[in-house]
């Protein structure tokens, strides 16, 4: 299948997410389980029904969850001279990055079979939005354990009356301080230990090396593992488009005192969580289970991450039942109209026509948009049989045409003997 990567970008339409975004709500969530820090609850966006008939109504994602399905480059033709006006780079052509993610019902990531949407935004969106809730679920926890762990520390020198007057003590009963202690501090000691994190790399940045003939490297994300993974590559350009598989980027990892350092992907792997959701779509506020909450419905607050996400991509949702598709919404014209081209382009890229650096994959050979090719096996004997065949045939032509001259003077000399 061949797609213009022109009309993709059209049909993706990514565009800015609007300020402000309303939602229709349709479940009330509550629960104790989520751990959301204030600057998220802060940044997330209330669900809230709109009465007016001139006003816009948008897709409700509050009962959905984010599941991460794939990694990929394309090379497409930069559509401008020189390259995009980048007079160091010797190619006409681009990298683009693409990530592909569905909004799978109810948590039910392992399965997702129906009901549910399936997207493709830019890596750098993708990883901007989840990198960011990543980080801020991770502080808010290593800030709940930390307050934990000093708790039973306080406890275990104090008497019990004392220990049952923290009205805030309901906040560690499942926290589990033996684990999540340890990991919290490996994190916060982390360039002590030796790593630096790899999601600080995602973004192509300069590395602090030259080599002896002056060449400069560059490191960013990359896909990996058939698109499963992403991790940090070494890369020739700024751009971070020529990657370089023959550089461990561990082997230009140093330190301000020029240490060697190793990456941790401690937070950069939850991005891509194999088998189980990245993030659910819906703020879940801590609640203590001691009290009576009433039975009041409370706001639904919709996670900042799916947002984003959601606003930025292209959508292919109607052929996967999604029940809150854009189909019913008027604010969405433009992707309804192009979303059979965004289902095929996503169906190309999952069904493996590029590799890894986003080279063209054809029949088990790799065809190099860049300038150069590499030749298969069985192109190679097709090749070799056609050149040996070409000479066979000129060898058997020469022979004919020597015979036909031979007998053809054979006649004219009875000829002439005949009439002398």
């Amino acid at each position: 299948m061949k797609l213009s990567l022109t009309l993709l970008v059209t049909a993706l339409g990514f565009t800015a997410a609007k300020k402000n975004n309303p939602f229709a709500p349709k479940v009330t969530r509550k629960t104790a389980k989520g751990k959301m820090n204030a600057k998220l609850m802060s940044n997330a966006k209330t669900l809230r029904r709109l009465d007016g008939e001139d006003e816009e109504q948008e897709v409700d994602l509050s009962g959905y969850s984010i599941k991460f399905e794939k990694c990929q480059f394309v090379k497409q033709y930069d559509g401008e001279e020189g390259g995009g006006g980048n007079e160091d780079v010797d190619t006409i052509l681009s990298t683009k990055r693409f990530v592909i993610f569905r909004m799978c019902p109810d948590s039910s990531c392992s399965s997702c079979n129906y009901n549910y949407g399936e997207y493709i935004v830019d890596m750098d969106t993708y990883l901007e939005a989840a990198l960011g809730y990543k980080q801020e679920v991770q502080e808010e926890n290593c800030n709940t354990c930390n307050e934990c762990y000093e708790k039973a520390a306080e406890a275990a020198e104090a008497d019990d009356d004392a220990a049952e007057e923290d009205e805030d003590a309901w906040k560690c009963q499942n926290v589990d301080t033996s684990t999540c202690y340890a990991e919290c501090q490996n994190i916060e000691n982390m360039e002590e230990n030796g790593y630096m994190d790899a999601s600080e790399f995602t973004e192509c940045q300069q590395l602090d090396y030259e080599d002896d003939y002056g060449n400069v490297y560059y490191a960013g994300a990359m896909c990996a593992s058939s698109g499963s993974r992403i991790k940090i590559g070494i890369f020739t350009d700024e751009e971070c488009s020529n990657y370089d598989e023959t550089k461990d980027i561990e082997n230009y990892m140093k330190n301000d005192d020029g240490y060697n350092m190793k990456l941790s992907y401690h937070l950069l792997k939850q991005t891509f969580a194999e088998g189980e959701c990245v993030a659910s779509c819906v703020v879940e506020e801590e609640e203590n289970p001691d009290e009576d909450n009433g039975d009041d419905e409370k706001e639904v607050e919709i996670n900042q991450m799916c947002e984003e996400l959601y606003e930025a991509s292209g959508k292919c949702e109607s052929s996967h039942g999604f029940e809150q598709g854009i189909v019913d919404y008027d604010n969405y014209d433009n992707q309804v109209r192009n979303e059979e081209l965004v289902c095929d382009f996503i169906s190309s890229l999952k069904a493996g026509h590029y590799d890894q650096t986003g080279e063209i994959v054809v029949s088990g050979g790799r065809t190099t948009l860049g300038g150069g090719s590499t030749t298969s096996g069985g192109q190679k004997f097709a090749l070799t049989f056609f050149i040996l065949g070409s000479v066979g045939l000129a060898g058997y032509a020469a022979m004919l045409h020597s015979q036909l001259t031979k007998g053809a003077k054979a006649d004219l000399s009875r000829q002439g003997g005949a009439m002398a």
